[in-house]
């Protein structure tokens, strides 16, 4: 576990692999990289983000991560290393935000991963705490703590901080802003012993019941921790490297895998022409025929076989036109007599009395009005 203080400008570090990396960007140390606060007497405290990448990457390791919870508050860079990386310096560029003057100071910093000894431990545990947050647990004093209170209910000789976890990177929720409530964290530790009759208290059939009702297990040494941490015991995991059995199997060649088929040979540059006259034939030239002759048919038919007035007359019984002639004659002398005949007035046009005077008011209309357009319905005044 290390903490660095302050960064400087192309700064060495030397973390051990599997074992938790921390580096704190105070933002004491840059405000003097930046020009003095313009009001004298004022002490200045500008707001400062950070932003870490890779050298010629646009993002950090997949091991390293960094959180700043506001501008006005330092940032860290934590981690666990791993064994892929060890002798490889890895440069992180740290650029640094003044949002008040959107000047930026830019520093770079080499780790350097080295291979521990005795890594990996055999024996780990990995803890929920409920009542933390991240860059709180990352404060050496506080993780100081927890890991004297592991070692306390633990006794290795020797324990590890291998690697802490947001919550929220596990797929927690946010917790809601009240009561002071904690997003909760992730703490796994390593060590050389095996596991304490207290951690293994987890494993009873009793406490499995009573966490699958969602109930508090029942954990003698939860009170070593309770006074400043509360662990969720139902989510400890522990997991002993010993008995781990390798699962890689040879792969034995049957149904699924394919034969081998020797080399491949791609197919030839040269490629021979070809004509297409005939594809347009079938594509464009026998449906236009087709076309065309239906259109031929259907032109013979409406055209040279059409019948017209004189023959349907010529082919008709002669009673039968007139009895045609009559009915529309007759049809045509009821729509000349309809159209002046006398109707009656309607209601709404009749004099009515005012309301106010008592006098009769006249119609709307005159005797001379065409009552043959009047609406049934007349606008009252």
């Amino acid at each position: 576990y290390t903490i660095l203080s302050k960064v400087h400008s192309d700064r060495n570090v030397y973390p051990s692999a599997g074992v938790l990396f921390v580096h704190v960007l105070e933002r004491e140390y840059f405000k003097g990289e930046f020009p003095p606060y313009p009001k004298t007497g004022e002490i200045s405290n500008d707001p400062i983000t950070f932003n870490t990448n890779l050298m010629g990457y646009p993002d950090r390791p997949g091991w390293l991560r960094y959180i700043q919870r506001t501008p006005y508050s330092d940032g860290v860079l934590y981690g666990s290393p791993t064994v892929e990386n060890v002798g490889k310096p890895t440069i992180i560029e740290i650029t640094a935000y003044n949002r008040r003057t959107f000047e930026t100071a830019r520093h770079n910093l080499i780790i350097n991963i080295m291979s521990a000894e005795d890594f990996p431990l055999p024996y780990q545990a990995e803890f929920f705490i409920r009542n933390m947050n991240v860059e709180e647990m990352l404060a050496s004093e506080v993780l100081g703590d927890f890991l004297g209170a592991v070692k306390n209910v633990w006794q290795p000789e020797r324990l590890n901080a291998i690697n802490i976890t947001s919550a929220l990177d596990r797929g927690g929720r946010v917790p809601l802003p009240i009561n002071d409530m904690k997003e909760g964290v992730y703490v796994m530790v390593g060590a050389d012993v095996p596991f304490s009759s207290c951690l293994r208290e987890v494993e009873n059939p009793q406490n499995q019941l009573r966490c699958s009702q969602e109930m508090e297990p029942v954990i003698t040494c939860d009170k070593k921790f309770r006074t400043q941490f509360h662990i969720d015991w139902c989510k400890i995991s522990l997991v002993d490297n010993t008995k781990q059995v390798s699962t890689f199997q040879e792969v034995i060649r049957g149904e699924g895998i394919l034969p081998d088929g020797g080399e491949y040979k791609p197919p030839s540059d040269s490629l021979k022409s070809r004509d297409y006259y005939s594809d347009f034939l079938i594509t464009l030239a026998v449906p236009s025929a087709v076309a065309l002759v239906l259109f031929l048919i259907l032109a013979y038919i409406m055209c040279c076989r059409r019948e017209g007035v004189e023959k349907r007359n010529m082919q008709t019984p002669d009673i039968q036109l007139v009895h045609h002639s009559a009915i529309q004659k007759s049809t045509k002398e009821l729509r000349d007599m309809s159209k002046n005949r006398e109707i009656a007035w309607p209601l709404s046009t009749l004099p009515v009395f005012h309301p106010v005077t008592g006098e009769i008011v006249p119609a709307l209309h005159t005797d001379s009005y065409d009552n043959t357009s009047m609406p049934l319905m007349q606008t009252q005044q």
